[in-house]
Parts: C-alpha cells; structure tokens; sequence
C-alpha cells in the first residue's frame, strides 16, 4: 500500500535530506518549499510540490489539498522548518516575535488542522516537527 509523506521546507538541507530518505522507504512525497530550487528535488524525486511558505495558512492548505486530490490520504507530515530571529531577549522586536510564531508554532497548528481530520480517516498517522536552528551546534542566543 502507497505511503504518502508531506515535507515542508525540502528544498536543500535537512529538508532535501529528508525527503530523499522518504524516497528510499518507499513513500509517495509532496514537497514545499518558499525557494524555487523546490522544483529540482521534486523532479529528482517524481514528487508533488508547492511553493510557498509554511507561515502562510493558505499555502499549507494549498499543500494539503494537492496530496489528498492525488493520494487520498496523507500518513506523515514532516514541518521542517527554519528559525526564528536571534537576539538579545530584550532587543527583539515585536515583529520578530511575531513571525516567530508564525515560522515554529503556528504552523505546526494549523497544519495539524489540515491533516488529523484526513489521518483519523485513514486509521492514524505521524507529524514530526522540526526546525534548523542549531543544527550544527547549540546557541545561547535563542531566547
């Protein structure tokens, strides 16, 4: 039986890494990424892609909707994603937190929105969350 995986942000990095090893398991990818370079790896792979950005709601509908229309079911969704600003706790603006939420958490909410509904249909599923910052090392500088 088709597996189909959902990543966010697998044009390059951990995203594309990712997205490779789903490959190799045998899993039917829908891709997104904000960079244009999501049509490279989608091409490598025989992927469905989006293009667009995972702190805008209606481009994870959008991402959604293209992997149910083609597989009917979604069995993981990987929310890979960047970070937010760094910075001194109080030197950070208002729109840097803002958009933090946007790129970390509320991403992660909406989409699982989207997804539980068609996962509970289909008998279950995994949302893993993820994001890139310190991925090669920790830092003090994250608030």
């Amino acid at each position: 039986m088709t597996k189909v995986a959902i990543i966010t942000a697998a044009s390059s990095g951990m995203g594309a890494a990712i997205a490779r090893k789903f490959k190799v398991d045998g899993y039917e990818l829908v891709l997104m990424s904000s960079s244009e370079k999501i049509l490279t790896i989608a091409e490598e792979l025989a992927a469905s892609y989006f293009q667009g950005s995972v702190t805008k709601a209606d481009d994870l509908k959008a991402l959604v909707d293209l992997a149910i229309e083609k597989y009917g079911k979604i069995d993981v969704v990987v929310n890979n994603t960047g970070h937010p600003a760094k910075g001194e706790l109080l030197e950070l603006k208002d729109e840097d937190w803002h958009h933090g939420m946007d790129l970390v958490l509320l991403n992660v909410i909406r989409m699982a929105n989207l997804v539980v509904p068609c996962m509970t249909k289909n008998g279950g599923g995994s949302i893993i969350n993820i994001s890139t910052f310190a991925a090669f090392e920790p830092s003090l500088v994250f608030p």
